[in-house]
């Protein structure tokens, strides 16, 4: 076995130990590719992955509005509440570090495999959820300067 699928093997494991299924599955579909020799995946992944993946998220945030489940009135009425001022700032913010670490990451690919040990470990062991390496990168990238 390489090191990479030993690698992945852990984090799975980790994943199982700290019953947090996104990061099991993430690994193993990644572990299948690797055992099926499906190598072609791998481009396709990195270059549409993580649009695919935000577009899924989108979708998931989206569905109680599109459903019906959230009203028009009460999207105007967020306009009201200071929570939801503070909600939609919190999420320009965020927004604003996600397209910040999308530059780094590509920019510094070294970077990259920290993050993602930071996200894993934040997801198997914390309850978070997978979307932490666009946001790290992007406050990694206001503090070191780079953007």
């Amino acid at each position: 076995m390489d090191y990479s699928s030993l690698i992945l093997l852990v984090l799975a494991a980790l994943g199982i130990v700290s019953g947090n299924s996104t990061v099991t599955i993430a690994m193993v579909v990644l572990l299948l590719l690797r055992a099926t020799h499906f190598y072609t995946a791998f481009p396709w992944l990195e270059k549409y992955g993580l649009t695919i993946g935000i577009i899924i998220l989108t979708i998931g945030v989206m569905t109680p509005l599109a459903s019906g489940k959230i009203s028009i009135s009460q999207v105007m009425e967020s306009f009201l509440h200071w929570k939801s001022l503070l909600a939609i700032a919190i999420g320009i913010l965020v927004a604003y570090l996600g397209g910040r670490g999308v530059t780094l990451m590509s920019g510094q690919p070294i970077i990259v495999t920290g993050l993602l040990i930071g996200t894993v470990i934040g997801v198997a062991f914390f309850k978070g959820v997978p979307v932490g390496p666009l946001i790290a990168a992007g406050l990694l990238s206001l503090l070191i300067g780079r953007t």
